[in-house]
């Protein structure tokens, strides 16, 4: 297996790669050990210059980055990568490793869960990533049995987000701490949690 070179960046403190993306078209991630959110760019097939999907916050992922990732990459091999936990020492290495073992969640993977949910105006809506997740509990019979033993609302919630994502992703071998990972990163961005609708939903419920 050709292992996806990865490239130290000068323009912020962060490593970029090439990787297919979701829609099968060649792409550049880019992740910093500051931000937990990764940043994704397509090619433009008309300039073929980077352009960073809607997700992507520009503050933390200038266009000058990704047009030093674009350069840097260019002729590199790549295959189907998962994101990298990047840290303040690999980028003070004169050569930023990528270890197996630092692999996580795929970016397309995320990204396409991202995609499902994104809202008029752009932005990632909570409302109704939660409201997909409240029809999901009350349709699911493995929820209303966990609610009849009365399961804690933890295990339950996880048990939905799970499968949901899951169902999204159209990805049966994602593992719990990968989709954890996917509500870890998701959870930061939103200041009053992820789940608290699906939570405040399951605590009612159980009473």
């Amino acid at each position: 297996m050709i292992r996806t070179n990865v490239v130290k960046l000068t323009t912020i403190p962060a490593l970029a790669y090439r990787q297919k993306l979701g829609s099968g078209d060649i792409g550049l991630v880019i992740v910093r050990p500051d931000i937990r959110q990764p940043g994704i760019a397509a090619f433009s097939k008309k300039t073929g210059d980077p352009v960073p999907t809607k997700n992507t916050p520009a503050e933390g992922y200038p266009a000058e980055a990704f047009m030093e990732a674009a350069r840097l990459t260019a002729g590199l091999p790549y295959h189907k990568q998962g994101n990298i936990r990047v840290t303040k020492k690999m980028l003070k290495e004169p050569k930023a490793p990528a270890p197996v073992e630092e692999v996580e969640v795929d970016s397309f993977v995320y990204q396409g869960l991202i995609d499902q949910y994104t809202d008029k105006t752009g932005k990632f809506s909570y409302d109704l990533f939660n409201k997909d997740l409240i029809r999901f509990a009350h349709r699911s019979s493995v929820v209303r049995a966990m609610i009849e033993e009365k399961e804690s609302a933890k295990k339950i919630a996880d048990y939905v987000f799970r499968n949901k994502v899951r169902n999204i992703t159209k990805n049966d071998g994602l593992t719990n701490a990968e989709i954890d990972e996917i509500h870890e990163v998701l959870d930061d961005l939103h200041p009053k949690g992820l789940l608290k609708d699906l939570n405040a939903e399951i605590r009612k419920l159980l009473r």
